[in-house]
């Protein structure tokens, strides 16, 4: 008998060091992808980034700046624009598919399956005309990919971070945050804050703006007016089920 308890004994270490391995392995292999995508998206951003010759004008800066993203969009066209926040980690392009929606939550620029994903457009956004353009990513630990937007709960980081660039194929863009909330997705009591894609009227856009400053964790002290085009940046958060972090921006340059 004594040998039988020795042997099941045995079986149930065995099994115990075959999961504590395997997930040791799990935790290795995630990292590792996290850590092989993330230096892809900082060979785009090498590419995107890229500084025209010294010799020519501020303006010339600025049509080179724009030729880069078209240089990457030659490669994939279902990229839309360039995001950045000076000071994170957040500097990636952005795309959008209309007729596949949530394409981009778990691919990557190459079009290959990414845990990381890109971040993306949502897909009733027009990236020129409409009054809200709405970005999803994901919440990624240690501030990768839209985590960094963790750090905008603390006024003072919001502080010495108020701008976001958000360049388009055709135009540089400069955001300045109006607020920065969490609400729960899909749930009667969550804020629906991605269905306001275009204001039918000055009400509209008010109630918006509004509900969003309501929920805001600090006073940002910024005017929003009927007219200002909007960004809104998404994310997981989760001290909820279904939690969402939400950081506003109004179009200023």
């Amino acid at each position: 008998m004594k040998n039988k308890k020795s042997i099941i004994c045995i079986i149930a270490a065995v099994g115990l060091l075959a999961a504590a391995a395997f997930c040791s392995y799990q935790i290795y292999h995630n990292n590792a992808q996290v850590n092989e995508q993330i230096q892809a998206f900082e060979e785009l951003a090498e590419v995107a980034n890229k500084t025209p010759n010294k010799e020519k004008s501020p303006d010339n800066k600025q049509i080179d700046v724009l030729a880069n993203y078209r240089k990457l969009y030659l490669h994939n066209a279902d990229m839309v624009g360039w995001i950045s926040i000076k000071g994170t980690t957040i500097n990636y392009p952005v795309m959008q598919t209309k007729s596949n929606p949530n394409f981009y939550l778990t691919h990557n620029f190459e079009k290959a399956y990414s845990y990381l994903g890109v971040p993306y457009v949502q897909e009733d956004c027009d990236i020129g005309t409409s009054d809200n353009l709405i970005i999803y990513g994901h919440h990624i630990k240690w501030y990768k990919m839209f985590g960094a937007l963790e750090q905008y709960k603390s006024k003072s980081f919001y502080e010495d971070h108020k701008k976001i660039q958000f360049d388009t194929l055709t135009e540089q863009t400069e955001y300045e945050v109006i607020a920065v909330f969490k609400t729960v997705a899909y749930n009667p009591k969550g804020f629906r804050y991605y269905d306001f894609v275009n204001a039918e009227n000055e009400e509209e856009f008010n109630a918006y703006v509004n509900k969003c400053k309501e929920l805001a964790f600090y006073d940002t002290g910024v005017n929003v007016e009927y007219g200002d085009r909007l960004i809104t940046l998404s994310t997981c958060e989760y001290s909820a089920q279904n939690g969402r972090l939400v950081v506003v921006a109004k179009k200023i340059v």
